[in-house]
């Protein structure tokens, strides 16, 4: 679908990470963009911020937020209160407890349907829905998190559905600053940012590492969302959905194969994913937000938590055959594939020809940038960020999802062990000094390795169920720097 206009007044910021150069006539992002304005866009552009007036300024926002250097900015926020065109699904099975704390942090105005899905005992939960005034569905036999929440959908009846589950808390604000990206008529789906509970006195390290790196944590920066891009996916643990997004036709049903038609109940894990990404197909943008967060309830014993990093490792296998590539662990394109084979091979050639590579790549940047601001100086600094990301996501990939290959590895071959000895060390402590955790960097690192380990077990578990080794399938590319004129 094409992208409609964005409303008058509707401002987008530059990223963090994207540099003007050339005077401000060329924009670098450190997703590798590459945007030279014509003198009209420039213009636009005021302290890094561009509002959408007409138009023009409406297109140059929007390819500056498509391209990943800029997103969406509002200089105050909206109060939860004010949001009167959402309806809250909350899917729930046996956790009263959990259900009166999030209905408890909603505001009183928000109409609210709880679907319980095959509660042992529904008394408990019929009786919190009935406390704070929401709608209780009920399946007589559990069905799934997917179907619950599709069994809420199909009754929203506001424009805009949030989706929560029973063991998510928001933070305030949350709703109001993600109700702002939906003022944007091609966003279809937002998700705030998902933070672990906050660590107390007294609570072992997995607590600890899980307050600081939960699964569902997809860090401090704002994103479009898409495959294999920074911010790949949103968990269904919050969301904020546009109702004509997940069902375009306007009806009700939920059982047609030809279109969005909700989440996939036929999938156990992994249905948000897939749900985002058919969203993402539709042709709808997707927006990530951490300025807004709920914090989510974590397993803190090791057996419950190793199978569930373990569960959601199987949850590859069902994308591989819905989604292809789109799933791929590893994304290379030519430069960095010899550039991580040179790493990897730890011969008296691996220097020379890693310098080489990165030589040709500065030249090769350097010449679609325009003359002024020092080309090739930041040409040399995008192809430093670019091989530093290539040699961290391939020591990601060793000791995470392609670890019983290296361990195989490393039985025989001593430039295997060191090899991935190092990426083990190196990817926790640069992790753990990334996120700054209430942990020492002893035990996180252990965490972290734990967490790949139980990850990749299940990631090949389900390839093998699946059997089909498309799951672990690195994905090639072209040349990452894109280019681009406004």
């Amino acid at each position: 679908m094409s992208a409609p206009r964005l409303p008058a007044g509707f401002t987008v910021r530059l990223g963090d990470d994207t540099r003007a150069c050339d005077g401000g006539r060329t924009l670098v992002g450190g997703s590798g963009s590459v945007l030279h304005l014509r003198p009209r866009a420039q213009e636009m552009l005021h302290g890094g911020t561009l509002v959408a007036r007409d138009a023009d300024s409406s297109t140059v926002a929007r390819l500056l937020m498509d391209r990943g250097l800029a997103d969406p900015w509002w200089p105050t926020p909206t109060p939860d209160e004010e949001v009167t065109d959402v309806t809250v699904v909350v899917p729930v099975r046996d956790r009263p407890r959990q259900l009166a704390r999030l209905l408890s942090a909603l505001p009183p105005s928000l109409p609210v349907l709880v679907v319980d899905d095959g509660s042992a005992d529904p008394g408990p939960t019929r009786a919190v829905a009935s406390e704070f005034g929401a709608r209780l569905l009920r399946h007589p036999v559990g069905r799934g998190p997917a179907a619950a929440r599709n069994t809420g959908l199909a009754r929203v009846r506001t424009d805009l559905v949030a989706f929560l589950d029973s063991d998510v808390v928001p933070v305030p604000g949350w709703l109001g600053l993600l109700r702002r990206h939906l003022d944007d008529p091609a966003v279809g789906v937002v998700g705030p940012r998902v933070l672990g509970g906050v660590p107390r006195p007294g609570d072992g390290w997995l607590c600890r590492y899980e307050a600081a790196r939960s699964s569902l944590d997809l860090g401090p920066r704002p994103a479009p969302v898409q495959p294999l891009g920074r911010v790949a996916y949103l968990p269904s643990a919050a969301l904020l959905a546009r109702r004509s997004a997940l069902l375009p036709d306007g009806s009700d049903r939920l059982d047609s194969p030809d279109r969005i038609a909700g989440f996939d109940d036929s999938m156990p894990v992994a249905e948000d994913v897939d749900l985002v990404w058919r969203v993402h197909e539709a042709g709808w943008r997707v927006r990530y937000e951490p300025a807004a967060a709920v914090r989510h309830d974590h397993r803190t014993t090791p057996g419950p938590w190793l199978r569930r990093k373990a569960f959601y490792g199987t949850g590859a296998a069902l994308l591989a055959e819905r989604h292809g590539s789109d799933v791929a662990p590893l994304v290379l394109n030519p430069w960095t594939t010899v550039l991580t084979v040179a790493v990897l091979a730890q011969r008296r050639w691996s220097l020379p020809l890693a310098a080489a590579v990165c030589l040709g790549v500065t030249a090769t940047v350097a010449r679609k940038l325009r003359a002024g601001d020092r080309p090739v100086r930041t040409a040399a600094s995008l192809t430093a960020l670019g091989a530093v990301s290539s040699l961290q996501q391939t020591g990601s990939a060793l000791t995470r999802h392609y670890w019983p290959v290296a361990v195989l590895a490393a039985t025989r071959s001593r430039r295997a062990r060191r090899a991935l000895l190092v990426a083990a060390v190196a990817d926790g402590l640069l992790d753990h000094r990334r996120v700054r955790p209430d942990l020492d960097p002893a035990r996180y690192v252990l965490a972290r390795r734990l967490d790949d380990l139980a990850y990749g077990t299940g990631l090949w578990a389900g390839a093998a169920r699946a059997r089909s080794p498309r799951a672990l399938v690195p994905a090639f590319r072209g040349f990452p720097f894109r280019r681009g004129t406004s």
